[in-house]
């Protein structure tokens, strides 16, 4: 069984798959502030509600962002510990390409995920090929909705900065998947339809902050 779950967001999502991608288990809480107290309830409650133990996972998948330190590092945190203390892989996606991966459309798309500080994460995405997976063209990249405005115009824009700012991104329509489903997750990974990476924190630079060298340590 697969374990999936992203924290990259405001919102804590985890899922339950099977090897061949068929969701068993799934929950989303929207709280910003409280990843680290509802992650591992929810696990819980996901792998009890199918009547298995921890020891019955053959992998664990999770989103490494972009997004917000705190809430980011809960989720690689506890992939990474489980993976080690179970002895089993774990998987990490862009976060990004989760939503990308979401849209049911049949056209190019953009992703724009809440930032803070009034910026947002994007990329923008090809088209779906015929196994519903996307090829992200360019991004992420964390910006001002004005600066990158010109870039994502005329494009769907999947994601929580579509709502928050889709006035200056020019989105007609701000009813979209917010934040990154774990389901999705979870099906992609078993079904090889998202790029898998190592389960680090993806950071960005943001364009007017000077940061010091050397990536932040996520344990």
């Amino acid at each position: 069984m697969l374990l999936a779950f992203d924290t990259s967001s405001a919102a804590v999502t985890v899922a339950l798959a099977t090897p061949t991608g068929e969701i068993v288990a799934s929950s989303t809480t929207v709280d910003a502030l409280r990843h680290g107290e509802l992650l591992a309830p929810a696990i819980a409650a996901a792998l009890e509600s199918v009547g298995i133990t921890p020891r019955d996972l053959t992998g664990i998948a999770v989103g490494v962002g972009p997004g917000p330190f705190t809430g980011l590092r809960v989720g690689l945190v506890t992939a990474r510990t489980m993976g080690e203390v179970l002895g089993i892989e774990v998987s990490g996606v862009c976060s990004l390409d989760i939503l990308a991966r979401q849209s049911s459309l049949s056209l190019p798309v953009a992703v724009a995920t809440d930032a803070r500080r009034k910026e947002i994460y994007w990329a923008l995405y090809d088209g779906p090929a015929a196994d519903g997976s996307r090829r992200r063209l360019e991004g992420p990249a964390v910006d001002k909705p004005a600066e990158v405005a010109h870039v994502l115009s005329g494009l769907p824009v999947i994601g929580r900065g579509a709502v928050l700012y889709g006035d200056v991104l020019g989105v007609a329509d701000a009813d979209v998947a917010e934040y990154p489903s774990a389901d999705v997750l979870a099906t992609g990974v078993a079904t090889r339809t998202l790029e898998v990476v190592a389960p680090e924190p993806l950071y960005l630079r943001r364009p007017d902050v000077t940061m010091s060298a050397g990536p932040k340590s996520v344990l």
